[in-house]
């Protein structure tokens, strides 16, 4: 049985300092909290902002950061840039994001879609970055079998979202954990049940076609965090192994017993090495985490 870390409620909208931007005619919804150098935080495909801080990891990082978690285009309360969502579109719209908060450097940490967000932004603007944290993301572009994959969620999503969403969420967990994290489950499947059918597919689509950006990581001019769960569904350990072998600065957190999902599966461990790693981004001389 995994260990269990006490859950701290997230704050409800109302509470949490909000924000919202209008980026390339869209509606972009965003938090800021905390001071000093700046983390910004891009969740995962069916996910939101609030993911963050479920069991309160936002807030923790917020302690000792400034915390700008953005709730991607079409999830959340973000509006929907099109029909197809690109990566390198969504990462102009983070770039947007940054700007209206004033911030010119700062460490991006993207789960899953997010991850695919973050490199897509590195490749563009990578005067911007000081570390880049890959949250149970890859930089291969999708398989002919994973496009496949897409293509048939999206006939699935357009009779019926819920059909979709409602078993890839338990996919997510380790199977070890799945029995121990039913509260957790429904929650996420709630805020998945909140994505428009719209949103869902133009980020199929776009994760689809995106590239491959190994090439990204092997060039990083800034070190580079990857976070992988052993028991993995949907990004097989191994590949993000080899993955981190490619940047000249790398650290590789590869988590027993954890699926797709470590910042609530091992929120404490996952906490402080994104925490430490942030830290290490911004001293002159990067030492590791």
């Amino acid at each position: 049985m995994p260990a269990r870390t006490p859950r701290k409620p997230a704050r409800s909208d109302e509470a949490r300092p909000l924000n919202t931007v209008v980026c390339r005619g869209a509606r972009i919804r965003y938090s800021d909290t905390g001071k000093g150098r700046a983390i910004v935080l891009l969740h995962g495909f069916l996910e939101s902002l609030e993911v963050w801080n479920y069991n309160g990891f936002a807030d923790e990082l917020a302690q000792k950061f400034r915390v700008i978690a953005i709730d991607l285009p079409g999830h959340g309360k973000s509006d929907c840039l099109g029909y197809v969502h690109r990566m390198e579109r969504m990462a102009d719209v983070v770039k947007d994001v940054m700007d209206h908060a004033g911030l010119r450097r700062y460490v991006i940490a993207g789960h899953s879609m997010g991850g695919y967000v973050a490199l897509a932004f590195a490749e563009k603007y990578p005067e911007f970055l000081r570390g880049l944290c890959l949250f149970h993301s890859t930089a291969l572009a999708d398989s002919e079998e994973k496009q496949l994959d897409r293509e048939r969620a999206i006939r699935i999503v357009k009779r019926s979202a819920v059909k979709y969403t409602h078993p890839l969420v338990t996919n997510l967990f380790a199977l070890a954990n799945v029995r121990y994290m039913k509260k957790e489950i429904t929650w996420l499947r709630r805020v998945a049940s909140r994505t428009r059918k719209q949103g869902i597919v133009a980020a199929l689509e776009g994760m689809k076609i995106r590239r491959n950006r190994e090439p990204v990581l092997k060039f990083a001019p800034y070190p580079v965090l990857i976070i992988a769960g052993k028991r993995d569904n949907v990004i097989p350990v191994h590949t993000l192994e080899e993955q981190a072998k490619l940047p000249k600065t790398c650290r590789l957190l590869a988590l027993d017993r954890v699926g797709h999902m470590g910042f609530i599966e091992a929120r404490d461990i996952t906490l402080q090495k994104l925490r430490a790693f942030t830290g290490a981004c911004y001293k002159r001389k990067f030492s590791g985490v």
